[in-house]
């Protein structure tokens, strides 16, 4: 790194810490590019992207595609709010019903606000189909959830750090621990309506439910009259190496919310999708949003499931995020006890780091120093979820490098456990 090079580093740095919130800490990294699975940074510096913008970017970075849809919609019209019909929505909501198998969707922006409109939804729908005073309907939700940044999401956060000095919150949720029927039976009271619940806790660092979980869970919101809606914001559309991740289980929600990669790594585009006997609570005034299902977003969305329908990334993270899966648990075994687990589906694992030996935090910085980006969650997890259009190779140029990080940490503490001589710790296939 050269003075200029370093300088320019430290200015954009210092420009963000400078004018902006203090609300990010961010890896120290100035990106200036990218395209597909790679990025550059000021200093024309090339990294592999193992995070893809927390699946915002399922797509890769400024996909062509995509990058036309944005291209032709600019020419026509970008935004006249809802006030009027347009040619593009119709299309991009009878796209999304078709591939999820619902009846109506809701545009929406950030996956924040598709959560808040499923909040409503299933408020309304407690008190106008079943019954449910208005004021005292109750949503149950998870320990460790995490659904957004709004005043109300964060009220029924379960981490400390995300509500501290933000009340009064909402009224009008319960707790139950994930994965737990029997929680989820003693949190129930005559005013629940709804569960609201992902089907892995991304932001936790990356938690699986038990096996049959939500086949459990979705019988008894059927006995009870119970919604289930389901936040797909970071699971959904291929991540999982499924369409959606609700359907490992072979079983259907309620409602459904989707985000991010909607998007194509280009706008914000949200939704929350439902079938009519659901999404019908809503009449004109009851809900709405200036920019929501706007004719760019609407256009940019449906090339987004054409791309991903087109290009097979559903199947793609299937088989590729085995392979990512496998390798990162052959560097568990040969770097333990640093590393004390790893859990996954698809393309997106997280790798539980002993905080005993290290903090997934220094490991994070260290990948970027070697031209890899992740980043880590709750101090002790590192994510990994790559662009779903990245190649085998990208995954074991990236692993490799991880590979390399970890052993040097395992040396650097000298600890004791097995340590592979091999030059590359190849994939461990999980027991069935």
């Amino acid at each position: 790194m050269d003075a200029t090079t370093a300088t320019a580093t430290q200015k954009f740095i210092g420009q963000e810490g400078r004018f902006g919130a203090r609300n990010y800490q961010p890896v120290p990294v100035v990106v200036e590019r990218a395209r597909d699975c790679l990025v550059w940074d000021v200093e024309g510096r090339e990294y592999i992207d193992m995070m893809s913008a927390y699946s915002a970017v399922s797509h890769g970075h400024l996909h062509p595609r995509l990058v036309a849809a944005v291209q032709r919609q600019l020419q026509q019209v970008a935004v006249t709010s809802r006030a009027y019909h347009g040619t593009t929505l119709g299309p991009f909501l009878e796209k999304l019903c078709t591939v999820a198998g619902f009846d109506r969707a809701l545009p929406m922006n950030t996956g924040a606000e598709a959560v808040e409109t499923a909040i409503k939804c299933a408020r309304r729908w407690g008190h106008l189909v079943k019954g449910i005073a208005d004021g005292e309907q109750q949503i149950l939700v998870a320990r460790g959830n995490f659904h957004g940044r709004t005043s109300t999401i964060i009220g029924f956060s379960t981490e400390a750090d995300y509500r501290a000095g933000f009340g009064p919150f909402a009224p009008g949720f319960r707790h139950f621990d994930f994965g737990d029927m029997d929680s989820v039976r003693a949190a129930t009271t005559a005013s629940t309506c709804a569960v609201l619940i992902e089907p892995i806790q991304g932001e936790a660092g990356v938690i699986l439910p038990p096996a049959g979980f939500f086949r459990e869970l979705r019988e008894w919101c059927t006995r009870n009259d119970v919604l289930l809606i389901d936040d797909e914001v970071q699971a959904g559309l291929g991540r999982t190496g499924r369409w959606f991740a609700f359907e490992h289980e072979g079983i259907r929600p309620d409602a459904l919310v989707l985000g991010k990669a909607l998007g194509g790594g280009v706008l914000p585009v949200s939704a929350f999708l439902a079938d009519r006997a659901v999404m019908d609570v809503f009449n004109p005034g009851s809900h709405g949003s200036t920019f929501g299902g706007n004719a760019l977003a609407a256009a940019v969305g449906l090339e987004a499931l054409l791309v991903i329908e087109d290009e097979d990334l559903v199947a793609r993270s299937a088989a590729l995020g085995e392979h990512m899966l496998g390798r990162l648990r052959g560097v568990m075994q040969a770097a333990a006890p640093l590393i004390r687990d790893v859990r996954g589906r698809g393309l997106w694992a997280g790798v539980d780091i002993d905080p005993a030996h290290a903090s997934a935090r220094e490991l994070v910085e260290r990948l970027a120093e070697r031209g890899v980006l992740s980043k880590e969650t709750h101090e002790t997890v590192i994510r990994f979820a790559p662009p779903l259009t990245i190649t085998r190779d990208l995954i074991d140029r990236a692993v490799d490098i991880f590979q390399e990080v970890a052993m040097r940490k395992h040396r650097e503490l000298a600890l004791a456990g097995p340590v592979s001589a091999n030059p590359r710790v190849e994939a461990v296939v999980p027991a069935a």
